[in-house]
């Protein structure tokens, strides 16, 4: 056996050294589909065949649960979980399993293009209809649910709510500081009070009616049983919030899209005529009276030439343009200054064969990017973000959640990084090198830190 020894005084970069990357954390989230003019290499529907005792007919999907692994650098391919395999319902031209068969089928229901949250193990999916799909307008929103480790449907698949429930969101999330679950909902078709209507930092009266063509964003509660909003603040946003997402801290946080004018830099990101990073933008929500966040900025006016405040966006552009389709995002269980997002790569400009900066062909979406993905790691703090990788095959997600963490080198699994990690590293690293365990790698009689330099020195040799 090998021995195992603790070295008591260790600094802590020497740790460092070895941990290079953070090790993998797994996400998971419930597929959206990304679907436009030729999908077919990446969107499927495979017909089984038609069950008679169930009195339909049997489909698998892409539909369904997705985990993916994430480190510093890579992102793996998402794969479905549970996986729907039709060998275990189907065989010999026959349904052996009728409960299984349904199972599988349900999931062409997992839908989620108005939002999506998981809360207490339970999957939440809004699914909107229109009226121009025949569509009676007390039944445009879907909702379903479903066990997120089983993927089992647990509620009937008509359970329809009408368009006045405006249950259209950026994103819904369950805030683990007070257990209650937020969201950033669309607001229409209704009549603004007016706390709203009379107040110009949230509301432009854009066609003398104060309806719903001037509906915008509006923090709000919402009742998982009942399906019940109930906004926080009278205060409306309209920026193009494309994700919400709460930390362990209880602090609620949106992605915008960003724009598309600029250039991209030779760091890849975009900028400004000014050369100030532009783009997608991180935003912070008071839960407590569902008011961004913003801070006094002086301006000066080009016509008058005289200085007035405006309240603006804590944050800057992170650089990254992303467009304005279904994403999410999500945080890290141990670190809640690192919140992971689903975007976009792009804004769907890009430069074309003449060398100009403009929107890219739909004709060529396959090769030129213009609808490919990536997950960005966003520093709340800062607004910062970094792009960690693309996704295979253009994934998008109605919403995610972290379903295991790790602290970059925390080797022994404690959830937090000493000199403890630097001797299981030292001691996991002996096993693989020197079966007989001589802790003295240097060979100078003495075990100290420099014998895990040495040891690490070995491995590079």
């Amino acid at each position: 056996m090998t021995k195992k020894i603790t070295l008591v005084v260790l600094a802590a970069a020497t740790l460092c050294c070895f941990a290079s990357s953070a090790s993998p954390v797994k996400i998971k989230g419930v597929y959206n589909n990304n679907r436009y003019d030729d999908h077919s290499d990446h969107w499927y529907s495979t017909y089984v065949g038609w069950n008679s005792n169930l009195g339909k007919a049997i489909f698998i999907v892409e539909n369904g649960i997705y985990v993916m692994d994430v480190d510093d650098y890579s992102v793996s391919t998402p794969e479905k979980d549970p996986a729907v395999n039709k060998d275990d319902f189907y065989a010999n031209g026959q349904f052996t399993d009728d409960e299984k068969a349904l199972w599988a089928n349900n999931f062409n229901l997992m839908y989620g293009n108005s939002g999506a949250v998981m809360a207490n193990n339970v999957i939440t999916t809004v699914t909107s209809r229109t009226e121009s799909e025949g569509v009676d307008s007390t039944n445009i929103f879907a909702v379903r649910k479903w066990d997120a480790t089983t993927g089992d449907l647990l509620n009937a698949p008509d359970d329809y709510y009408p368009a006045k429930a405006c249950l259209e969101s950026a994103g819904m999330c369950l805030n683990p500081v007070d257990g209650k679950v937020y969201g950033l909902f669309y607001l229409t078709a209704q009549d603004l009070p007016e706390e709203i209507v009379n107040d110009p930092d949230f509301f432009v009266d854009s066609d003398g009616d104060a309806t719903s063509t001037d509906a915008g964003y509006c923090v709000c509660t919402i009742d998982l049983e009942t399906m019940t909003i109930t906004p926080i603040t009278p205060g409306l946003y309209y920026g193009n919030y494309v994700t919400f997402a709460i930390n362990s801290e209880g602090r609620a946080f949106a992605m915008t899209s960003g724009g598309s004018a600029g250039y991209e830099g030779d760091d890849g990101k975009m900028y400004n005529l000014n050369g100030e990073l532009t783009g997608a933008t991180l935003c912070e929500f008071d839960l407590s009276t569902g008011l961004m966040l913003t801070i006094p900025e002086i301006f000066v006016d080009p016509e008058t030439g005289e200085d007035y405040t405006e309240n603006v966006n804590i944050y800057s552009p992170t650089g990254y343009c992303s467009q304005v389709h279904r994403q999410s995002a999500c945080f890290s269980k141990k670190d809640p200054s690192k919140m992971y997002w689903n975007g976009f790569y792009n804004s769907g400009k890009g430069f074309n064969e003449y060398g100009s900066w403009t929107t890219l062909s739909d004709r060529d979406w396959k090769t030129n990017g213009k609808y490919d993905t990536a997950l960005y790691e966003v520093n709340v703090n800062t607004g910062e973000a970094t792009r960690i990788a693309k996704i295979d095959n253009r994934f998008t997600f109605s919403c995610m959640w972290v379903v295991e963490d790790a602290v970059a080198g925390d080797v022994n699994g404690d959830g937090v990084l000493s000199g403890a990690d630097v001797t299981a590293l030292y001691n996991k690293l002996l096993d693989d090198v020197d079966p007989a365990g001589n802790p003295d790698v240097n060979g100078d009689n003495v075990v100290s830190g420099s014998d895990v330099t040495a040891l690490y020195n070995l491995l590079l040799n």
